[in-house]
């Protein structure tokens, strides 16, 4: 029988950038809310700054993508 593979949590990501490598989380999330607040403040569905394009849904950040990355096709018959 085959095992299963090992999966990781964004909860767990989150916490190994913040003990092991000192990413300071808070002052991250600080930095995207006053750059969410730009978009929101002006009804954009995104907000792109310096090659980064930060995707909001109402007034919440959904990802961060390159601005100028390959745009990715939905599959025929899939929808949000």
């Amino acid at each position: 029988m085959k095992r299963p593979s090992a999966t990781v949590t964004d909860h767990a990501v989150i916490r190994y950038l913040e003990r092991e490598w000192g990413v300071d989380i808070e002052a991250v999330r600080a930095r995207l809310r006053r750059i969410a607040q730009t978009g929101v403040e002006n009804e954009a569905a995104a907000v792109i700054l310096n090659g980064t394009k930060y995707c909001l849904r109402g007034s919440t950040m959904t990802t961060v993508i390159r601005a100028d990355g390959p745009r990715r096709r939905r599959r025929k018959g899939k929808s949000k």
